[in-house]
Formats: C-alpha cells, sequence, structure tokens
C-alpha cells in the first residue's frame, strides 16, 4: 500500500465517527432579531421530541450569501421578502415550502433613561435629536431593519439630514448594542430587539405606512436534506411556538 493510501485511510478513520453526528442535526439559518424568541421555540420543539435543531444568527443578506455559496443548511428564516426571493430566483429553496411567518415593527430606541421625547411624523426634527451624535441602523444598503429604517425616513422627509450621521451595524443586533452602549443617542431597530434588550427605551414607534411591511418568510433549502424538515415546519406555525413568538413581540403572519 502507497504512503498516499495509507494517508486517506488514517483520515477516513478519524472523519467517519464525526460525520454521523452532524448529519444527526438539523441546521437552521436565521435573522439575529429573531435569536431569543427562536432559541425557546427550538428548546420547546426539542423537548416535545423533536429532531436535534442548531441555529446559526446573522443578518439576513450575509446568510443569504452564504447559502448562496453553498453552505450547508436546512431551513433559512428571513427578516424581510427580498432576501428570500433573492435565493428562491436562483433556485435555492425546497419548492413549495416557502410560507411567510411572522411580522414586526420598527421603532426609535434610545439608551435606557434618556429624556429624548419625540413624535415621529414628516420633517420631525431627527437632526436637531442627535446633535453631534451618530444614529444607529443596521446597514440600509443591504441589511433587512436598515432597509426598513432608511425607507421610512425617506418617506418622512429626513433621510438626507440625518445620513451622515449615520454608524451602520452588519445587523440589527450591532445597532442595538450602539445604542445599548450609550455610543449613539438613538437608533432604529424592530420591536423585538428593544423588548429583548433591558438597556434601551423606545422613543417612539415608526408609523406602518412609512416603510414596507415587516415580514419574516422561512423556507427549507433546496441543499438540505434532514428528513425532520417538514416537521420542524410545521412546529414553527404551530399554536405552540405562536404563544412564544408572541411573549418576544412578533405577530404571527396567518
Amino acid at each position: 500500500m502507497t504512503g498516499l493510501k495509507i494517508l486517506w485511510l488514517l483520515l477516513g478513520l478519524f472523519l467517519l465517527p464525526s460525520l454521523p453526528a452532524r448529519a444527526q442535526n438539523l441546521t437552521v439559518l436565521a435573522a439575529a432579531s429573531l435569536r431569543e424568541s427562536l432559541d425557546e421555540v427550538v428548546t420547546q420543539f426539542q423537548r416535545s421530541g423533536g429532531v436535534k435543531v442548531v441555529v446559526a444568527y446573522a443578518a439576513s443578506s450575509a446568510l443569504a450569501k452564504q447559502i448562496e455559496n453553498g453552505a450547508p443548511a436546512d431551513v433559512f428564516i428571513s427578516a424581510d421578502l427580498d432576501w428570500m426571493d433573492y435565493l428562491e430566483q436562483r433556485k435555492l429553496l425546497r419548492a413549495g415550502t416557502r410560507n411567510n411567518l411572522l411580522r414586526n415593527r420598527l421603532v426609535l430606541v434610545a439608551p435606557a433613561g434618556s429624556r429624548v421625547a419625540v413624535e415621529i411624523k414628516r420633517g420631525f426634527a431627527l437632526d436637531k435629536l442627535l446633535g453631534e451624535g451618530k444614529l444607529a441602523m443596521a446597514d440600509p444598503d443591504s441589511v433587512p431593519a436598515g432597509k426598513y429604517g432608511k425607507a421610512a425616513l425617506e418617506k418622512l422627509g429626513v433621510w438626507s439630514g440625518v445620513e451622515r450621521k449615520v454608524v451602520r451595524g452588519d445587523s440589527v443586533r450591532t445597532a442595538l448594542n450602539f445604542v445599548a452602549r450609550s455610543e449613539a443617542p438613538l437608533g432604529i431597530v424592530y420591536e423585538t430587539d428593544a423588548f429583548a434588550e433591558k438597556r434601551v427605551a423606545v422613543v417612539a414607534r415608526f408609523p406602518a405606512g412609512t416603510h414596507p411591511a415587516i415580514i419574516y418568510p422561512l423556507a427549507a433549502l433546496a441543499g438540505g436534506k434532514h428528513a425532520g424538515t417538514p416537521t420542524l415546519l410545521a412546529y414553527l406555525k404551530s399554536p405552540e411556538a405562536r404563544a412564544i413568538f408572541e411573549k418576544y413581540g412578533f405577530s404571527m403572519d396567518q
């Protein structure tokens, strides 16, 4: 036996034991804003006899690109329709599995204890409220929360006055942390993010008509092979999951 064949045999012996463990895990890629609620839903799913689920969280834009580049996963939950559309157009979703799951709201937040008060309406004095400070947002060029925020500020006629003051986060949770650490006096995040972070307070809610509806679609991925995927997809829309999502401030899209 040649040295090369021996090397491959040894590598095989080391690798084989880990393969079944990976195959048993159902992998979900989910928008960062879902972290607390989805973690609890998954825990309950597993307690009820569901398979082992591993969830990775990041901005929907980053996750969609990872899927496009071949990242192994079974389910994707996006924070907007655009990135799910992106994958569907590239035939990376399993046909017939796409559904809208949740809805959210957009809010303006400040560090807890802030005395900022404002009514969000056309031409509101956001630039003046910021002063020399920054407006924390998820990247408005790609991340859903940032795109919603930019759309709202454009609709209200104040984007051009604050664009230069925007500090861009790679996800909505990064933007939230800027405000939580008092590194920015104001930020635009989802209402559920504000609910999850005790170091921030909601200053005002953006009227629904100022931005596209915030919808979280989910779908099985074409490259996913886990047999438990249909069961998980059904559970995510169950009354048990609904109760958990609503506890964290989401509403079900059904």
